[in-house]
């Protein structure tokens, strides 16, 4: 058998999966590093989670589940001080609607932080689809067509 030279598609099919796995890591590295970053940004702001929240009292608020059960705890605090009223349901002139202002702030600046883990969580998760999308381009991408070898003319001619 004699070794011909891949077809030209098969070329393009393993630099795209190159390319795919190349994204992938770029993805994966983009999404942790995105993850860290808010991680530790919560983290330097010293918020600790409520005692009487409904989970990880006492904790500090550094991952999306800490983040939202502070922000949850922050709603039950606000509705609380309120008489179970929002910002936009006290007066003008009532003075726990500052409360309720500062408390409606907290909680969008909490629920934001879970939304940029989400998407740091997204692209880690893009980054291994790309990736083994890539791997699996490679892998069924031939390198090289082998070809029969030439028939023996006197073999043939034996039988």
């Amino acid at each position: 058998m004699s070794t011909l030279p891949a077809a030209p598609n098969s070329r393009f099919v393993r630099i795209s999966g190159l390319l795919a796995i190349i994204a992938g890591a770029v993805f994966i590295i983009a999404g942790g590093v995105t993850w860290s970053a808010v991680s530790s940004n919560l983290a330097a702001e010293n918020i600790t989670v409520s005692d009487d929240a409904a989970a990880f009292g006492g904790q500090t608020v550094d991952t999306p589940w800490e983040a939202y059960a502070q922000a949850d705890i922050i709603n039950h605090h606000a509705l609380d001080a309120t008489g179970g009223k929002t910002y936009a349901e006290l007066e003008k002139e009532d003075p726990l609607r500052a409360v309720a202002m500062n408390a409606s702030f907290l909680r969008a600046s909490l629920f934001t932080s879970v939304v940029a883990f989400g998407v740091a969580a997204l692209v880690v998760g893009i980054g291994v689809v790309f990736g083994m999308l890539g791997l699996a381009l490679r892998r069924l991408a031939p390198t090289a067509v082998t070809a029969p070898a030439p028939a023996d003319e006197n073999l043939l001619a034996r039988v």
